[in-house]
């Protein structure tokens, strides 16, 4: 029975120093890009956001110095990202008492059709993209609190006109699937002691050809020496490596 016992005795760390809990050999694991040029990408948290590319740090900087901003580019350059760490670092500062956040409710090319809940859990599904944004700045216990309390509150573009926003930083985000009127109705939100960052990508639209306003906007806009308009490319695409290269070829 002893001998029954110890040959089926399941190994140990301690039995065998090369025994792996993974099949997976290597000590770099499986990668998408087989020669990679720098490290995996650090997930904890960083304090304080720092531009990995030209475009971003021209971003950065207009919408610290300018009180609206936008920003036009392709997937993955970081528009949305860095809009929104602007944001949690004026609130943190005191510079602003609330975060505005709005989008379209339109889908990629598909109907889900009517959503049921509050107005908040109806926009919840097109606003995952911003609420990812927040949580990687603020924490999940204190972007709840955020959002219970009002400090963070989420507009739907169907309900800003009238609205006067002061003492807030708004967040505009695929603004290429408004239309011209809605982009100017937008826009003349803007309030005292306010910033505003309007974010798309007008090769991207979900609208009918022509109805997108965020170029036209942008390009009248950018004649103002008081607003800034920045145009982001494929250069400055910090996702996966081959989004720049589908951009390009697509």
């Amino acid at each position: 029975m002893g001998k029954r016992s110890a040959r089926f005795k399941k190994p140990s760390r301690e039995d065998n120093n090369e025994f792996q809990l993974h099949a997976i050999s290597g000590s770099g694991g499986w990668d998408p890009i087989e020669n990679r040029t720098e490290e995996r990408r650090d997930q904890s948290f960083i304090r304080h956001v720092k531009p990995r590319s030209d475009g971003q740090q021209a971003l950065m900087e207009a919408i610290d110095s300018q009180a609206l901003t936008l920003a036009l580019g392709p997937a993955g350059t970081g528009k949305t990202y860095l809009a929104i760490a602007a944001a949690v670092t004026a609130l943190d500062e005191g510079r602003i008492d609330r975060i505005v956040l709005s989008r379209p409710a339109i889908e990629a090319g598909e109907t889900l059709g009517y959503l049921p809940g509050s107005m908040e859990e109806k926009m919840s599904p097109y606003l995952r993209p911003l609420y990812d944004a927040l949580a990687d700045r603020l924490g999940g216990k204190r972007l709840r609190q955020y959002m219970s309390d009002g400090t963070i509150e989420i507009a739907p573009i169907a309900y800003m006109r009238g609205r006067t926003l002061n003492n807030a930083f708004v967040v505009i985000d695929e603004a290429q699937n408004c239309t011209y009127g809605q982009i100017k109705m937008l826009l003349t939100r803007l309030g005292w002691h306010s910033t505003m960052v309007i974010t798309g990508d007008p090769d991207q639209t979900d609208l009918l050809p022509g109805m997108s306003g965020l170029a036209d906007i942008a390009g009248k806009l950018e004649t103002l020496s008081d607003i800034a308009v920045v145009r982001l490319s494929k250069q400055d695409v910090v996702r996966h490596p081959l989004v720049a290269c589908m951009l390009a070829a697509l």
